[in-house]
């Protein structure tokens, strides 16, 4: 075994490049590989995925971050899950909470079947009140726990991504990553192999390395102009193709959650920070002009809009080998599906662990790479079908856009995955590779109307009133414990307060 280090060049900072490299660095411990990111002050971020789902605590804590420390210095607050205000039909709402719903009442049965047993005896309990998350979320309270007393709640983040960019660079420049600021105007391939061989930059350095890691955004400089892997598109079954954001002043319930309103042409989110909100529609090109997306999201803003509106278009889908050669790409240059359910992030830190997992040797990797593709195809699927859930499984027929989606043609994987839990409950199972499992599947089912028509023969094998009992006692326990917590809004006054930015 050779000595040398395996030299990798991280082509672009913002999320996607400054988690690659702490994570990095982290596993590396400076023996193993040379990490060096090429960013330049000249090009902007987009900045998207200030919202995220559960593991992100994974990543954090595999770096070793304090929750606290991090909260203050991203301007973050916490996330229970998502609520989605009249997706379904206009005046409706559900919560999709993180975390389990009820309990087990009996081994290896779903609790939501206990729940349809209920309904179909009379019940109309909303399944909401069997879930820590749904309720905290509706009385704003939060807490991280105190002394041995477990925490019920299960938790994400909302934060600021440019500070938590500025934050992992901190992190990673402490650890021996090295910056280099430029803007990278060639590409040079090895003759033989078309392998990445190095970057020149304005000035005229060169930048060379053995594997190289695409964050330059939707360009793909490396992954798509050089090497040019091509691009799967999902534009016919998720057709919203741009998005308008922009920050506001603090206003409203200062919430616990993510809400997403939906629109005639697409869907509002609503993400609350310490010192301000972010705002953003989400929209099909096709059915509403930017103009008139951008006066309907400055309409319903909850404080005074902070700047102008800021536009981004893509096109929903995935990069075909989002690692080819020596290039990887990680974040926006692999692919995009739009933020309806907080993937942006995760999708960075999954790429970025299936690459520990897989990390290259220097020269060619060919199973390696195969492995890592295959992954990613299977999560980012995975992921595309349920957003597309939510889109098709509505009532809504007030616009073009909702008439479309209702009645399109879906992929026969979705299809199975519906009409499986419709008959009987059932959410198909997958491996640990994907991001939504039964705990997301089964209250967005619920929420977007799909409810199984036949429950689990097995609840049967204990008396109705016994479980009823149980159900009853289950949401007395939830009630209390969520009452006793503090509110949101104090939990983060007295415990990680933003640090104001220097």
């Amino acid at each position: 075994m050779s000595d040398k280090k395996v030299r990798i060049v991280i082509v672009g900072g913002g999320t996607a490049g400054w988690m690659t490299a702490a994570a990095l660095a982290q596993a590396s411990k400076g023996r193993v590989a040379e990490v060096v990111l090429v960013e330049s002050a000249e090009i902007g971020t987009v900045g998207v995925g200030e919202a995220t789902i559960p593991p992100i605590q994974v990543f954090n804590s595999y770096l070793d971050l304090d929750i606290r420390d991090f909260i203050r210095h991203t301007y973050g607050t916490f996330k229970l899950g998502i609520e989605f205000v009249d997706w379904t039909r206009k005046g409706h709402r559900y919560f999709h909470q993180f975390g389990p719903l009820g309990m087990e009442l009996h081994g290896g049965v779903g609790f939501h079947h206990f729940w349809v047993k209920a309904r179909q005896m009379g019940d109309m309990t909303d399944i909401e009140e069997y879930s820590p998350n749904a309720v905290a979320a509706r009385l704003g309270r939060f807490t991280l726990g105190e002394g041995n007393e477990p925490n019920p709640l299960n938790y994400a983040y909302h934060f600021d991504a440019g500070l938590y960019a500025k934050y992992l660079r901190a992190y990673a420049e402490k650890r021996g990553v090295e910056r280099i600021e430029g803007k990278i105007v060639s590409v040079q391939q090895a003759g033989e192999t078309g392998f990445v061989s190095g970057i020149t930059l304005q000035d005229g350095r060169r930048v060379e390395g053995d594997f190289f890691v695409d964050c330059s955004g939707f360009r793909g400089l490396l992954i798509e102009e050089t090497l040019k892997t091509g691009y799967e598109e999902w534009g016919h079954w998720l057709p919203c193709d741009r998005a308008a954001a922009v920050p506001c002043s603090p206003g409203g319930q200062f919430t616990p959650y993510t809400r997403s309103t939906a629109r005639e042409a697409g869907w509002q989110w609503r993400i609350p920070l310490q010192h301000r909100i972010g705002n953003g529609y989400v929209y099909s090109s096709h059915h509403i002009s930017d103009d008139e997306a951008a006066a309907v999201l400055l309409a319903n803003l909850d404080g005074k809009a902070q700047a102008e509106p800021r536009f981004l278009r893509f096109t929903a889908g995935r990069r075909k080998k989002a690692w080819s050669k020596n290039v990887l790409a990680i974040g926006l240059s692999s692919g995009f599906l739009e933020p309806l359910e907080s993937t942006s992030i995760h999708f960075i830190q999954t790429a970025i662990f299936r690459f520990l997992q897989l990390l290259p040797v220097a020269g060619p990797d060919p199973h390696s790479e195969d492995e890592f593709n295959r992954l990613s195809q299977i999560e980012l699927e995975h992921a595309r079908d349920f957003l597309i859930l939510h889109y098709h499984c509505v009532e809504r027929d007030d616009s073009d856009l909702w008439r479309h989606v209702r009645s399109m043609a879906i992929p026969d994987t979705l299809r199975y995955k519906i009409e499986l839990f419709r008959d009987r409950g059932r959410v198909a199972k997958f491996n640990d590779q994907m991001v939504f499992v039964e705990g997301n599947w089964v209250p967005v089912f619920l929420g977007q109307g799909v409810v199984p028509k036949q429950y689990d023969p097995l609840v049967d094998s204990v008396p109705w009133s016994d479980n009823s009992r149980i159900m009853g006692d289950i949401r007395q326990v939830v009630r209390r414990k969520i009452e006793a917590m503090p509110s949101h809004e104090d939990f983060i006054a007295r415990n990680c307060p933003a640090v104001p930015v220097a």
